[in-house]
């Protein structure tokens, strides 16, 4: 008698989702936000100092462009790599401004910043390389990383140098398994700068051991004492990443570039062109205003008002007991050392939002270096609402005492 055949065993069920998906945490923060914009539904005013988005209107010469270029109908796709009108002012500006020549072939216009750094991580990236990141920093690094099987590797830096690396830093971390870095010049959550010496050194000593070096730069606008350089000056074999929603003012645009070398253009276009296919082309028609004169005057001023802020709000916090360890360079933020007000920033940040109406991040959001220590301050709200919230975090602090 013939015996009957004998099954293959069947394959294990896949496991969904992805394991990676495991280890991207939420923002934090937006839970905050979510908690403040109830509340406000309830009738109650929050003074808002939590979402990194600045309180200006996107400027009118740049909205006036979105809206001739719509009327004219002219809202197709464009090139992968964005409108080469754009990527020419894009490179006009570096020109202009730091005194770099980027050729225009080099820059690719994304969908945001986050856009950018999908890019790169997508063309650099592969299973098991490390990459260094400062801790605190901002949280998408670690989690694009992570999201291309990248190993996201925190270098815990503190006030002593700026919450920015040195290289000693980065050659007490750097091994056999090691990639890359991915560094930012003004910092989220801190606003401090790495100074050029610094970096030119940690650019020489990735390079030195053929990694990769990403540069967000996407606060570069935003410096207050001096016009910081741009990283791009160090060499061409450098990514750097820049965007429209903070000096330009362009958030919910979505738009954003990042310089390529040479090299590396051809693969970063077929990986936007299936990504992406193209960023947003109204944006793209809108950002060819956003380097016209009288666009640049507006944000220059708008860039002192930021500096109004940060030399109002600093000395205010810190007369209630926080301690600004770090002062900040550019961008809008205070990252305020709670320390002697409490051992346990996410609570004193929830009960602050509760209880006065003050919504901020904690440490949390940025790493695991200390972060129930901290607390971010965005300032993207004006002197008066920033003196409302002080008044309201003096009486909080009065209260549990």
């Amino acid at each position: 008698m013939a015996s009957r055949p004998s099954q293959a065993t069947p394959p294990a069920a896949p496991s969904f989702p992805a394991p990676r998906v495991a280890d991207i945490s939420p923002f934090h923060v937006m839970e905050l936000l979510a908690r403040a914009q109830a509340l406000e539904a309830e009738g109650r005013d929050i003074v808002h100092l939590e979402v990194g988005e600045p309180d200006f209107p996107t400027p009118a010469p740049i909205i006036a462009a979105a809206q001739a270029s719509i009327a004219d109908g002219r809202v197709f796709y464009t090139p992968a790599l964005g409108l080469p009108a754009l990527r020419q002012a894009i490179a006009d500006f570096y020109r202009q401004h730091h005194g770099v020549d980027v050729a225009a072939s080099r820059i690719v216009v994304t969908a945001g910043a986050s856009g950018a750094l999908l890019l790169a991580l997508a063309c650099l990236a592969s299973p098991g390389g490390e990459w260094l990141l400062t801790d605190p920093g901002y949280p998408c690094n670690r989690h694009f990383v992570r999201s291309f099987e990248g190993v996201p590797v925190g270098i815990p830096v503190g006030a002593e140098n700026g919450f920015q690396p040195t290289l000693d830093d980065l050659a007490a971390h750097w091994n056999e398994r090691s990639v890359g870095a991915l560094l930012a010049t003004p910092a989220n959550p801190t606003g401090t700068l790495i100074e050029p010496e610094r970096l030119a050194a940690i650019a020489d000593f990735i390079r030195a051991r053929r990694g990769a070096l990403i540069v967000d730069e996407i606060y570069l606008g935003l410096t207050f004492d001096s016009d910081a350089p741009t990283a791009l000056a160090l060499g061409d074999d450098l990514f750097v990443i820049n965007s429209f929603s903070k000096y330009f003012g362009m958030t919910g645009w979505r738009l954003g570039w990042l310089v390529v070398p040479d090299a590396y253009v051809r693969d970063v276009e077929k990986l936007a062109q299936n990504l992406f296919i193209a960023p947003s082309t109204p944006a793209q028609h809108a950002a060819l205003a956003a380097f016209a004169p009288e666009t640049i005057v507006l944000l220059e001023e708008r860039r002192a008002e930021f500096r109004r802020r940060r030399d109002f709000m600093a000395p205010a916090l810190e007369a209630l007991g926080f301690r600004i360890t770090a002062r900040p360079d550019g961008a809008f933020y205070l990252y305020a050392d709670c320390s002697a007000l409490t051992n346990d920033s996410e609570r004193f940040a929830h009960e602050l939002l509760e209880e006065a109406g003050v919504a901020v991040t904690p440490g949390l959001d940025f790493g695991s270096h200390r972060p129930e220590r901290h607390l971010r301050f965005a300032l993207t709200t004006s002197v008066e609402r920033l003196g409302e919230a002080v008044e309201r975090i003096r009486r909080f602090i009065a209260k549990k005492a």
